[in-house]
């Protein structure tokens, strides 16, 4: 029995550092490598992003970060997003129009 022991808490209650995420423009491989994983990411960046002041990042920031994702993962952010709080879409707008664009199909699935 030689090795170190799994981690104790689950990715789900670990903290993440969004903003050094945002400031760097860099997602760690480990938040996107897995679905799931992914998936939390992304759930978790959305209530991330609602809860600070929208003058604790710019949507080129956010951008930078949406683009590291897979394109399922966008859309994900965006429904999440909706979903969560549907006014805060006026903000986010222009973001939105430029992802979706390109997956315009993906919104009716």
């Amino acid at each position: 029995m030689s090795g170190a022991p799994p981690n104790p808490i689950p990715f789900s209650a670990q903290p993440i550092p969004f903003w050094e995420f945002l400031e760097s423009g860099n997602v760690p491989e480990e938040y996107l490598a897995t679905e799931y994983v992914a998936q939390q990411f992304v759930e978790r960046l959305v209530h991330y992003i609602l809860s600070v002041p929208s003058k604790s990042y710019s949507m080129p920031q956010l951008s930078k970060i949406l683009e590291q994702m897979d394109p399922r993962q966008q859309v994900a952010f965006f429904k999440k997003l909706k979903e969560t709080s549907p006014h805060s879409l006026k903000e986010f707008a222009p973001l939105y129009y430029g992802f979706m664009a390109e997956f315009h199909p993906l919104l009716f699935t």
